[in-house]
């Protein structure tokens, strides 16, 4: 049986060490209530299949989504800043943190084959992967100043 609190604490480890190590941004869970994404959002998520299957995603404010961008590219807040510029950088976040989370689960899931990440952007977006998936999600502040949402929808694999 797989605990939710063991794979929330590898989702949160390996979003922590991508932050730091290749983002150059502190990342912090948020114990406060009602905090949520407010206005245009943008969602980066990643499948993966094994014998687990799911999605792991990041879902953060269009602003955040800028400030993380920024800090991959190694550009000023004066800089241009593409949409696209923005959508690679959270595509990318979901690829390095699914990595991350990969590499941590190899002993106990065995290999996990990954997909290209994806982006979309919108308002109040989520991820569902239907009745039978369980979901692990955290709360989690970027710099101190922007919520944002990492999950992990998974089910075993039914073969």
């Amino acid at each position: 049986m797989i605990e939710d609190i063991c794979l929330s604490d590898i989702l949160l480890e390996s979003a922590k060490e991508i932050f730091e190590t290749m983002i150059f941004m502190d990342l912090a869970e948020v114990t406060e209530p009602d905090q949520d994404i407010e206005g245009d959002a943008l969602l980066g998520s990643i499948t993966f299949r094994g014998s687990l299957e799911g999605c792991l995603s990041i879902c953060c404010g269009t602003s955040c989504a800028q400030s993380i961008a920024r800090n991959m590219l190694g550009i000023d807040a004066d800089d241009e800043l593409t949409e696209e510029d923005t959508c690679d950088a959270i595509g990318e976040v979901a690829n390095m943190v699914m990595g991350s989370v990969k590499k941590r689960m190899a002993d106990n899931f065995g290999d996990l084959q990954v997909s290209i990440p994806s982006v979309v952007s919108g308002k109040e977006l989520k991820n569902n992967l239907g009745d039978i998936a369980k979901k692990v999600s955290t709360r989690i502040n970027i710099e101190d100043e922007y919520v944002s949402e990492l999950s992990l929808l998974y089910r075993e694999n039914q073969k």
